[in-house]
Parts: C-alpha cells; structure tokens; sequence
C-alpha cells in the first residue's frame, strides 16, 4: 500500500463517516432525541467497513497501486 493509497482510502473513510452520521442525525431526531452513543457507533463502523472495503482496490488510484505489497 502506498500514501497514495492511505490517502484515497482516508478520504473515502471521512466521506462515509460524514454521509452515515448525517443519515443517522436525521433518522434518530425524526423518532426521538439524537443518542450520541449510537450516532458514534454507528460512524465508527461505517469508517471500519469504508477502509476494509478500499482493500478491495480503489477507482482513485491505479490498479498497479492497489496492490498490498
């Protein structure tokens, strides 16, 4: 993995954090108040799965770049 990659993939992770917080924010204020627990459990995990998903490769960087060695 190069810093290319670290960084496409941060990028990717923050943009998802961002997205599942706001859908979160929004779901949970419709029903009740916002837990914060649960919003940050919840972004924590869409984080973790956006990273293990850029194993798989990223658009952003080249496919000789992907690779994990």
């Amino acid at each position: 993995m190069t810093t290319k990659w670290f960084k496409a993939a941060g990028i990717r992770a923050v943009k998802t954090a961002a997205q599942t917080a706001i859908g979160v924010i929004g779901a949970t204020t419709v029903f009740s108040q916002v837990d914060w627990y649960v919003v940050g459990g919840t972004v924590l995990l869409a984080t973790i799965t956006s990273i293990l998903t850029s194993l798989a490769g990223l658009p952003e960087v080249e496919s000789n770049e992907n690779s994990m060695d």
